[in-house]
């Protein structure tokens, strides 16, 4: 069926599904819409394709002293419960059973010094990952294809990818490629913030390159060879369209969400979701508070209260007045901070939800995924850590989506994609 046909038929059965779900919740109490959801969540793979890392992750190098080792260990040992948003802990008590853990590299000077200290920041992450599963093997596997996904995931255990963040890691050796690919990676994204040498990130918005680069068409060519899925997120509008349109294999945007809810430079819009779509690509939104929602309002508003109490930003250093008038200032200031959260609340899941509504309406719900970007950044109020993961598939519920409709949004889209990329990698190498 073309796109476009699907695309419309899909719309009224959309629209059908919400008033039937709407139905449903009216004779459904609160606790039965819970339970359902719960039963959906433990019966489909849940799978977020970003998830940041330390390099120190399952460090065995603990500091000595007693206060340092215990916030060491709580910030590098993924058994224990520490203030990271994911550990094993929150994710067996959010239900969050895959992650892609995160390869990333900050953009740097395009020179041998800038590839070299990236490649040598790329190693520390993926040695890292690496040392996570040998030292924790009860807890959780890497999974190098979808079959070792749900093999792993069938045993009980966490399950743990590898995706890349910045493919200046690569520096200009196209042949590190290979050598990525036999260390688990089975993303890798063109840029970050900052342009890459293989093509211009959403920001600065001045162009370096002008799109995609001839390395970048080098790089995705062997991308597709190896079966490692290209990702578009962070490219600028113009490298992602020649990076779709480059691409042998269907391509994914592994963290983005949709400009058509909120704009942003970090957004697609919906000529930028077709043209994923129509090439098998998948969108995995991405629940980061400042891509999903507008700040500016609340911003704005607490600017106008410090104006009008005269209580500007306390410079360091300054001492804090305790006199009868100071503190009054402080009082009514925090009564009135109060008020425009409660007025201007910060993104939630709805917020979120909201996104996968859109993408869903536009390009289908077989181009659609999840994604958190945590401990990077992401997160919104009611999945902020993978402890709360449940949170996304009870709105799913509420939205009338189907438990295959859910498997597909948290695991079966990026899971299918994942297998195109390899039967195209296998189509190259003449298998």
């Amino acid at each position: 069926m073309h796109l476009s046909t699907a695309r419309r038929s899909f719309l009224p059965a959309l629209a059908l599904l919400t008033a039937l779900g709407a139905q449903a919740q009216e004779a459904e109490s609160e606790a039965e819409l819970l339970a359902r959801a719960k039963a959906i969540h433990g019966r489909v793979i849940t799978l977020d394709t970003h998830k940041d890392i330390s390099s120190d992750l399952a460090s065995e190098e603990v500091p000595s002293d007693p206060s340092e080792k215990e916030r060491f260990l709580l910030r590098n040992d993924p058994t224990l419960e520490g203030p990271n948003q994911v550990d094993f802990p929150k994710m067996r008590a959010g239900g969050l059973d895959v992650a892609f853990f995160i390869v990333y590299v900050g953009q740097g000077k395009l020179n041998e010094e800038g590839f070299a200290r990236a490649a040598q920041q790329a190693q520390d992450k993926f040695d890292a990952i690496h040392r996570m599963v040998r030292r924790f093997p009860e807890h959780i596997g890497l999974a190098r294809t979808p079959d070792d996904v749900e093999r792993l995931h069938a045993a009980g255990k966490l399950v743990a990818c590898i995706g890349i963040e910045n493919g200046f890691a690569m520096g200009t050796d196209v042949s590190r490629i290979a050598e990525f690919h036999a260390m688990g990676a089975r993303y890798m994204s063109i840029a970050h913030n900052g342009h890459s040498q293989l093509g211009d990130s959403h920001t600065p918005i001045e162009p370096l390159h002008g799109g995609l680069t001839d390395l970048g068409r080098s790089a995705i060519a062997e991308l597709n060879r190896y079966g490692i899925m290209v990702d578009v997120s962070h490219s600028s509008k113009a490298t992602m369209m020649e990076a779709v349109a480059a691409s042998k294999a269907p391509v994914i945007a592994s963290h983005s969400s949709v400009d058509g809810i909120f704009p942003h430079g970090r957004n697609l819009d919906d000529e930028q979701l077709r043209a994923l779509a129509a090439k098998g690509g998948v969108v995995q939104t991405v629940a980061f508070k400042s891509y999903v929602k507008g700040d500016d309002e609340r911003r704005a508003a607490i600017a106008a209260l410090r104006e009008k109490l005269d209580h500007p930003r306390r410079r360091g250093g300054e001492t804090i007045s305790d006199s009868p008038e100071a503190v009054e200032k402080r009082r009514l200031f925090k009564e009135g901070v109060a008020a425009i959260e409660a007025a201007h609340p910060p993104a939630n899941v709805s917020d979120f939800a909201d996104h996968i509504d859109h993408a869903v309406e536009v390009i289908g719900i077989d181009h659609v995924a999840i994604s958190s970007d945590f401990d990077g950044g992401g997160g919104v109020t009611g999945w902020n850590s993978a402890a709360e993961t449940l949170n996304v598939t009870l709105e799913l519920v509420r939205r009338g989506y189907s438990e295959e409709q859910i498997g597909k949004l948290w695991s079966g889209n990026t899971l299918r994609l994942w297998r195109d990329v390899e039967a195209v990698s296998r189509r190259l190498k003449g298998e």
